[in-house]
């Protein structure tokens, strides 16, 4: 003996039932139990049409004549049209009753309980009758059963309770004595001794099959729906989700009570009980193993089985000092919330007793407070307790898997993973069995959290990060190239699957979920929406997608301003752009603490030697007890690369133009030939260091004329031909002493200066050449020698590369 059911989506129309019935005929070794749920959506449909009626809309009729429509035509698409006669007979029948009903109601204003159940069984009714029909015209022998003859329940309406005494004894009088090979059901109806119609809940069918398997002690239990089997979370919000192939009784319950709806959560219990094994089958990829549910032993390395969340919860929390000490107050509001047939799906309660809080289903959140405020009146006036406090729009999120009990951190991962994404939890829950470690959320963080979860226990090959690059010009460009270029070793090398989330320009912005095509992403930029930051940090923002990093690859004062927006939101800033950095102190300070208390990394380690480790040296020195003593440094790869090419045989002006042409200065070459760039840098590195440092506190010995720093930057370039004779000297003066001319940085005992110097061949500053940059660090462990830092510190390759390293570091966390 098997029991077979075939959900909504399997009997959804004419075709599908004959998927159906093929893998009927593939079952005909042994007795069959058939459970068949209403045609998709037909469910709902008359719902709408009852309650249409009874709010006096005339509207149900025309939902009700179009269901009577699709049944008869879906009757007509089965059945030969000599036997279509008594199927058709019956189905306007089934719709006479109907609008019947819905007449009464409408004239009524009214839809009880009682009466909504006996309208909705209309649904299983039909579609077991066309089902039974269809198997007949192939020649094949079945039997119709009326489930609400059979199974027994109180008078519960809606959601009613199994008397199993008496619907088992019924279930095995009418099968076992009856020769048919075959059972025909309709699933989700039951009645109550009176013979009145009572419904098991939505999503009752599998309840149905389930009671039937029990009854008859079957071999297997087999729920038929459109997918194959359970998986490890919702594959509508992972795409990376598997399927579970064995889970254990227990773990398909937990599943399945906290949102994994293949299943509907009472099925188990029953089949449990009798240790029969259920089969989790797709109709419409029938030779797929599917989901079996048994007690399983566990498999090596598999601690959790699976993720599910539950959508439009509530919080319910009851506050009071009068609480503490009092016994019976958990008590008066459990029995206050049954009361009101309201079921709490988590409980949680402070260890100090002061408070307790449930999660229910937010639309029973009015009968909630009404009941509990009513229960606790006395309290809430003499102010020992609180009114009830309601959250709304928030989730369930659970971790399922038996062999958490004998594996500790899986709750400190669990938790890890959330707060790094930026998921505060508002209560959690975990069995003694800790089977389930349960946490609410706020239903707009769902979806990220599942796929947050899911990719850091289920993800053994990659981890997807989510970048948003904004400035997409030099630097930007090629880091897209590098990323680009990069994307195979990242996946094989480091389990990383870097997606191009977000682009911008000064012009155009583009954000996409599911990404932008990193060989077409400048197509796709040209076609996005027109460009304004607070619209593309909002977008950015709303998407919520899980690791996300946003790239600042430009020199823009209103990009480094909302970098607090994007930290407190727990996404990482990798900041190429400096202004952030060396902008008040205030606001470095807060981008700090906001990094600290969001979970989310600022890295900036372009800001200073571009793709040069220097930041991370500096940060190194001081995690290890380090002290920095002082800090001497040539930190402008411009002015590094204009003084090593500056000899008098060419004017200064036609130098700093070959610089700017291959890409070693600022966009305005004034920012880096007045020092502008370099205070910023040294600033950069004391404030690393631990020193309160702005930039008015620097001191800069220009060797610009000031006639230089007025006009447009072509303006620039005709006063420096004008001034080619102060350039000259300056080198004059240097080469006379065997010198040559660095722009050199120094830090030291809270002090900071840039400028202008003669370095004499014994110096690390002589030998420095192209655009190469050198950082000295003196430290209590370096007092004499110190530790060098040297390298290219300019260019569009090196920087990009120091930003798609702070990528990889964001990435790693």
């Amino acid at each position: 003996m098997r029991v077979l059911k075939f959900g909504g989506t399997s009997v959804a129309n004419a075709e599908n039932i004959k998927k159906v019935v093929q893998i009927l005929q593939q079952h005909s070794q042994s007795k069959i139990i058939v459970v068949i749920s209403a045609l998709g959506g037909v469910t709902d449909q008359l719902l709408k049409a009852a309650s249409l009626a009874a709010a006096k809309d005339e509207t149900y009729k025309t939902i009700l004549t179009e269901l009577e429509k699709r049944h008869l035509e879906t009757a007509k698409a089965l059945l030969p049209v000599t036997q279509q006669s008594s199927c058709l007979s019956k189905i306007k029948q089934q719709f006479n009753e109907l609008e019947e009903l819905c007449e009464g109601l409408f004239r009524l204003n009214e839809l009880s309980r009682r009466t909504r159940d006996r309208i909705v069984s209309f649904g299983e009714l039909l579609s077991s009758h066309i089902l039974a029909d269809y198997y007949t015209a192939s020649n094949q022998s079945g039997e119709w059963l009326d489930s609400r003859q059979l199974i027994r329940t109180n008078s519960h309406f809606g959601n009613a309770i199994v008397d199993f005494a008496a619907t088992n004894q019924l279930i095995r009088e009418q099968v076992l004595q009856s020769t048919s090979p075959l059972f025909i059901a309709p699933g989700f109806v039951a009645g109550n001794k009176e013979g009145q119609t009572t419904t098991l809940g939505r999503g009752g069918s599998d309840y149905t099959a389930a009671i039937f398997a029990a009854a008859l002690d079957a071999e297997a239990l087999e729920i038929w729906t459109d997918v194959t089997g359970m998986m490890t979370a919702d594959p509508r919000w992972v795409n990376s989700a598997k399927n579970i192939a064995n889970i254990s009784y227990q773990e398909a319950m937990e599943l399945s009570h906290f949102g994994a709806k293949v299943i509907y959560p009472p099925t188990i219990q029953p089949v449990m009980a009798k240790q029969i094994p259920v089969w989790v089958k797709n109709t419409f990829a029938p030779d797929e193993y599917g989901t079996l549910i048994q007690n399983t032993p566990s498999v090596e390395g598999e601690i959790i089985r699976g993720i599910s969340s539950m959508n439009n919860v509530a919080l319910l929390s009851l506050e009071g000092s009068g609480m503490v000490g009092i016994p019976g107050f958990s008590k008066r509001l459990f029995e206050a919330l049954a009361e009101e047939q309201i079921n709490v799906i988590l409980i949680t309660q402070s260890s100090s007793e002061h408070a307790i809080c449930v999660a229910i289903n937010a639309v029973d959140v009015e009968k909630a407070r009404h009941a509990v405020d009513l229960t606790f009146e006395a309290e809430i006036k003499s102010g020992k307790v609180d009114p009830l406090k309601v959250e709304l729009d928030l989730s369930i999120i659970a971790v399922v898997g038996d062999q958490m009990k004998s594996h500790p951190g899986i709750s400190g991962k669990m938790f890890g993973v959330l707060g790094r994404n930026g998921i505060n939890v508002r209560a959690i829950a975990q069995g003694s069995s800790e089977r389930n470690i349960s946490a609410v959320i706020s239903l707009s963080d769902v979806k990220k959290a599942v796929n947050v979860l899911h990719e850091a226990f289920f993800e053994f090959e990659y981890k997807q990060l989510n970048v948003c690059i904004i400035g997409v010009g030099n630097v930007g460009g090629k880091l897209i190239d590098q990323l680009a270029h990069q994307q195979k070793y990242l996946q094989q090398h480091l389990k990383l699957n870097i997606r191009l989330a977000g682009l911008a320009n000064s012009r155009k912005m583009v954000v996409k979920e599911d990404g932008i095509s990193i060989g077409n992403w400048k197509e796709e930029l040209e076609q996005g929406e027109k460009m304004d930051i607070s619209h593309f940090v909002n977008t950015i923002v709303s998407k919520n997608l899980p690791n996300t990093v946003f790239v600042d690859v430009t020199a823009n004062a209103d990009v480094a301003g909302i970098y607090d927006q994007l930290l407190a939101k727990s996404i990482s800033v990798v900041a190429c752009n400096k202004i952030a950095c060396s902008s008040p102190y205030q606001y470095y300070q807060q981008l700090k603490s906001l990094s600290r208390e969001y979970n989310a990394l600022f890295l900036f380690e372009t800001n200073v030697g571009a793709g040069l480790p220097v930041i991370g040296t500096l940060n190194d020195l001081m995690r290890s007890g380090d002290q920095i003593n002082k800090i001497q440094a040539v930190l402008s790869g411009t002015l590094n690369f204009v003084f090593n090419n500056y000899d008098g045989t060419r004017s200064f002006s036609q130098v700093v133009r070959q610089a700017q042409a291959e890409g070693y200065t600022e966009p305005d070459p004034r920012l880096d030939l007045g020092g502008t760039d370099v205070m910023r840098k040294i600033m950069i590195l004391a404030r690393e260091a631990g020193e309160q440092l702005e930039m008015e506190d620097i001191s800069n010995t220009y060797f610009l004329p000031a006639s230089c720093f007025e006009g447009s930057v072509e303006d620039f370039y005709q006063e420096m031909e004008k001034q080619e004779p102060h350039f000259k000297a300056l080198y004059d003066a240097a080469a006379a002493k065997g010198c040559k001319l660095k722009f050199v940085a120094s830090y030291e005992n809270g002090k900071a200066a840039v400028g202008l110097q003669h370095i004499p061949p014994a110096s690390d500053f002589y030998h420095l050449y192209g655009k190469d940059n050198i950082v000295l660090f003196y430290t209590q462990r370096y007092p004499e020698q110190p530790l060098v830092v040297k390298g290219a510190g300019a260019g569009a390759d090196v920087t990009a590369s120091g930003v798609f390293a702070d990528i990889i570091r964001a990435a790693r966390v």
